[in-house]
């Protein structure tokens, strides 16, 4: 909003606005006008400027001011909510640490390698590099486009795989040990017996599994309809269901009878629970995964069920997502082909999949050939 004055026999223009950057507000005058009308038409012109931006163009302005107005102006409410906390973490816990106050316009190609050094010196992943590094390139991208920068100088960045102590083998459970796993899990609680069971029988990330609502479940036709994924940080009932992961990951699942069965159970002993605990159970969640009044499982609780049953069957430790490999995995051994493997577990695309699992793959190509070969060779012998 434009204020004037008459200062002698001059007149004076104040307009007063909120730096999209910085959030304060600031007062941007000029005097020497002859007439008020004169005053009038120049604020007029840089309020202009002010509207579109231009004003701010030779300001000088940090990386952590403009990261945090890309996040606010051009992320947030466009793109899913994993996302966008996804870039606001690279950038809290990554980016920001490393270039401090550096400006925006300071970041060089060089300075931004010797970035992505860091990272993977500090033990990071190859993976995870390329997570954050794509926060910077789309931000930067955006940078170029609105005219804050001529170049991205995160363009032509390489990304070391010095992280070569990977794990030969995938974190996965194998098949003989799965029984074992099962009955100590019943044995020490059921709900969790029947929440790990479905993971390892669908494949599903725990937040979907967790975010499941019996009318995604198809009892009679055998499928479940994988739509959100639990928030477990969420404050409210209302925050608690977002999109899952990618916008492949939204799916449908076949599952055996077996599975649908135990599931159909499950229903049954839940709804026991409803009649006995009535107004007490927390009806509108409708969850199929939940505490016995229909509260949402907390993720740390999760976690500690799934540690103190695999330390009672004698298994090794692993994360909780092993179980999504375990199904991968059993997949595989019982020949399906990766298309099928990343449409099931809702991968973006097939080589992420062939990426996770290329090594299991070759490792049972590699039995398989070698059945062959003892069958051929039992064919072709000679009497």
């Amino acid at each position: 909003m434009a204020t004037f004055r008459k200062r002698g026999d001059k007149w004076e223009y104040r307009v007063s606005f909120k730096d999209p950057f910085t959030l304060k507000y600031k007062i941007k005058s000029k005097s020497g006008f002859k007439t008020k009308k004169e005053a009038q038409k120049a604020a007029a012109e840089q309020e202009k400027l002010i509207a579109s931006g231009l004003e701010f163009d030779n300001a000088p302005l940090t990386l952590e001011q403009f990261l945090m107005s890309w996040l606010q102006e051009y992320k947030k409410g466009t793109v899913r909510k994993n996302t966008y906390q996804l870039h606001e973490r690279n950038i809290k816990n990554h980016i920001l640490p490393y270039f401090k106050n550096v400006k925006v316009t300071d970041v060089k190609p060089i300075m931004y390698q010797k970035f992505l050094n860091h990272l993977t010196d500090q033990g990071y992943s190859k993976r995870t590099v390329e997570i954050i590094h794509g926060t910077m390139f789309n931000a930067f991208n955006k940078a170029v486009i609105i005219g804050k920068l001529e170049k991205n100088p995160c363009y032509g960045a390489t990304i070391a795989n010095k992280k070569k102590k990977k794990k030969e083998s995938l974190e996965y459970m194998i098949s003989d040990d799965i029984p074992r796993f099962l009955q100590e899990a019943y044995k020490y609680n059921y709900i969790y017996y029947i929440f790990f069971r479905t993971l390892i029988e669908t494949g599903m990330r725990k937040g979907e599994a967790a975010a499941l609502q019996w009318t995604d479940i198809n009892l009679r036709d055998n499928y479940i309809d994988i739509n959100n994924t639990l928030d477990f940080s969420a404050k409210t009932d209302e925050e608690l269901f977002g999109d899952p992961k990618t916008y492949d990951s939204k799916r449908r699942v076949s599952i055996g009878p077996s599975l649908s069965s135990a599931l159909q159970k499950h229903k049954k002993w839940q709804f026991e629970n409803k009649q006995m605990l009535q107004e007490e159970y927390k009806h509108d969640l409708n969850l199929v995964f939940c505490r016995v009044d229909g509260d949402i499982l907390p993720k740390s609780t999760l976690f500690n069920a799934f540690n103190r049953i695999l330390k009672r069957a004698d298994i090794e430790r692993m994360p909780i997502h092993a179980l999504r490999h375990t199904h991968a995995v059993l997949l595989l051994e019982s020949g399906a082909d990766m298309k099928y493997i990343q449409e099931r577990l809702g991968h973006k695309s097939m080589m992420v999949t062939a990426d996770v699992y290329s090594h299991i793959s070759k490792k049972l190509d590699q039995n398989r050939i070698k059945d062959y070969e003892d069958y051929v060779s039992s064919i072709m012998e000679l009497d």
